[in-house]
């Protein structure tokens, strides 16, 4: 039993880097590695099957309740990218946010990213109620404190604010939630018993709510991609890699804890589809790279409920083979959206430590400034847009082969099948896009701006985390059929009916053997045309120049002309806004044009509903005047509808 020392070892060495962390970073550092590093030790022993769970109960009461932390492989798959994840922003974070850059708020960095880390590992330990929303309310917390580390812009703050504010109205669903749980059951304990009680099925709905919140599922993303945005970039890293797998853990954890009800299968797939293609949509019309990243975020949120949805109704219907197989898909998605997303927004942070904006139209030519940067960013984008020989493919991939096996099974969610698939494939050929134009304004052409074309490549602590998830992203997708028996062993512990412990599909080991072909070839070509360039000598001009004698960087294309396009079919959606500074007389002094694409949904719909709430609690606040007189009235005036309600009952 060697999950529990490693555990204590984990939580020793992220209490050690909260306290001796702001004033003794390279003692951090190495604490918070070690600690990784045995987190991920004990997940793997779970994942690898040495140990099928690990229990502990404590022997005090917190809150009047005792502790009780339990790991199965579904929070040890969780816990493991948690882990890499952590440790390898915790490695960037050495150069891009170091106490010589940032001297006022590096120290508090490093206090709440260990406590963001301890709280998200609480939350996927915890088998109690009570204890698991403290800890979230922490994690939450945390999170706050590292998105507003630099709070002197108003963005920033506004980010921070809209960030603790969603996640406020996602919590008071579920205290509703865990506090229903607690009263139909008479304890706070969690665990696969919940699936005896029929109960518990209407909880599911709000647990959908409130988890959602988290996971950023359209339309209740409204947070994310401000906060993503803002955020320093090592902490937008974890945001979107672990932060919001921590919603999206919740809703697998419940789905398959509770009785789910019948309709839930049909609801949770759904907003998958529509998350993901109006993610996709949104990212493809932003101008700010690290904007762009966020909402890709909601789409792959929506990608993995695609699959959780498909399992849902093949474990509603007993369809075994096509239901494991999208659970699978989704469950490895999860990882996978964990290690590409990581890098690219490490690669966003590069770009911006190195050029001082996110704005793309103001980059460009950052390819032979920053070679390291930019050839790890596109390979994260085709991870992300889901080519082969990548692991964004493998995970995609499963989840279509469980959608079209559905369809050819004749099973009752075949009508549904296809449109998915539809939509999915949809969603991919947008994400393909946005990352064609995320890659060519920033790194292709020529540099818009004197500060881009001084950049300069990232130290080695921020390469050396981009590189090994890099590599993360290559193996998996060259070996995908090692993965299965982890995975599966996730799956059966979802569903227990799942728990047979077979073989690969015959496609997913003929899917790496293709893919180590396709590898080798593409290396072969890139050789090639590598050594045929240097023969030849390099012949070096600007990109783009459409004929001019002495072309400008202001001669290229913009986000908003790669976009514009696909902002036209989605018009109805985004609601963009136009301001023009149109020239005037015949020598004129300039001309401008300005697109914005707004949030739709939280200024188009949550922002004015909001406002009308708030004029009627400023209305009913003027009935608060001291007056004595007046609150008689009131009291008056209540009892006597009180009274005419009472006889109009009794008339009845």
């Amino acid at each position: 039993m060697i999950v529990g020392p490693l555990l204590s070892v984990a939580a020793l060495g992220l209490l050690a880097g909260m306290v001796l962390g702001p004033r003794r970073p390279r003692f951090w550092l190495g604490a918070t590695l070690v600690a990784t590093t045995a987190s991920l030790a004990a997940a793997l022993t779970i994942l690898l099957g040495f140990e099928p769970t690990w229990e502990w109960s404590g022997a005090f009461r917190l809150g009047g309740e005792l502790p009780h932390l339990r790991l199965d492989a579904i929070s040890a798959l969780f816990l493991a990218l948690l882990s890499v994840v952590g440790g390898a922003g915790a490695a960037y974070s050495r150069d891009y946010w170091s106490d010589h850059h940032y001297p006022k708020s590096s120290g508090r960095g490093r206090l709440w990213w260990s406590g963001l880390v301890l709280m998200m590992g609480l939350v996927l330990l915890e088998a109690n109620g009570l204890h698991f929303l403290i800890a979230w309310e922490l994690f939450t917390l945390c999170g706050y404190m590292l998105i507003t580390l630099e709070n002197r812009g108003r963005k920033v703050r506004a980010a921070g604010w809209l960030y603790l504010a969603a996640s406020h109205a996602g919590t008071l669903c579920l205290f509703a939630f865990f506090s229903l749980l607690a009263s139909r059951t008479g304890s706070w304990e969690l665990g696969p018993q919940l699936r005896e009680c029929a109960m518990l099925t209407p909880l599911f709905w709000l647990a959908l709510a409130g988890f959602g919140v988290k996971a950023g599922v359209f339309p209740l993303h409204v947070w994310l991609p401000s906060a993503h945005a803002n955020a320093p970039s090592h902490v937008s890293a974890i945001l979107s890699g672990v932060a919001i797998k921590m919603g999206v853990y919740g809703i697998v954890r419940f789905s398959g804890w509770l009785p789910p009800p019948v309709q839930a299968g049909w609801v949770v797939i759904a907003l998958g589809a529509v998350g993901a293609l109006f993610g996709i949509a949104f990212a493809f019309a932003q101008n700010d790279l690290k904007r762009l990243l966020a909402y890709c975020s909601v789409e792959n949120v929506g990608v993995i409920l695609i699959g959780l949805g498909a399992a849902l109704l093949g474990a509603a219907h007993g369809d075994a083979v096509w239901g494991r197989l999208a659970l699978v898909g989704a469950l490895l998605h999860v990882w996978n959206h964990g290690l590409f997303k990581a890098l690219l927004f490490f690669g966003a942070g590069s770009v911006l430590h190195a050029t001082g904006t996110r704005d793309m139209s103001r980059l460009g030519g950052l390819w032979t400034k920053m070679p390291w940067t930019a050839s790890l960013f596109a390979l994260g984008a085709l991870a992300v847009s889901g080519l082969p020989p990548l692991n964004g493919f493998v995970s995609e991939w499963l989840i279509y082969l469980g959608l079209f096996d559905a369809g050819i099974a004749h099973s009752p969610a075949a009508w549904a099948a296809m449109p998915v698939a539809i939509v999915l494939g949809m969603a991919g050929a947008l994400a393909l896009a946005s990352f064609a134009k995320a890659g060519a304004l920033t790194f292709c052409g020529a540099p818009r701006t004197k500060r881009v074309a001084h950049a300069h490549e990232g130290g080695a602590w921020m390469i050396g985390p981009m590189l090994v998830l890099g590599a993360a992203c290559v193996a998996i997708g060259l070996a995908p059929a090692l993965l299965w028996p982890v995975v599966g062993r996730v799956a059966g512990a979802w569903n227990p009916a799942w728990a047979a412990a077979d073989a690969a599909p015959v496609q997913l080991a003929t899917l790496g053997g293709v893919h180590v072909v396709l590898a080798l070839l593409v290396l072969a070509a890139v050789l090639f045309l590598l050594r045929r360039s240097l023969a030849n000598g390099l012949r070096r001009g600007l990109t783009w120049d459409c004929g001019y004698a002495a072309p400008t960087g202001r001669m290229q294309y913009t986000a908003g002309s790669f976009s514009g396009i696909a902002a036209g079919w989605f018009f109805w959606l985004f609601r963009t806004e136009n301001t023009a500074q149109r020239p005037h007389g015949p020598l004129p002094a300039g001309a401008r044009r300005v697109e914005r694409v707004p949030e739709t949904v939280l200024e188009k719909l949550i922002g004015p509903v909001g406002a009308g709430v708030l004029r009627l609690s400023t209305a009913v606040r003027r009935l608060q005047h001291g007056r004595l007189q007046s609150y008689i009235l009131y009291l008056v005036a209540g009892l006597a509808a009180l009274s005419a309600l009472v006889l109009t009952g009794g008339a009845r």
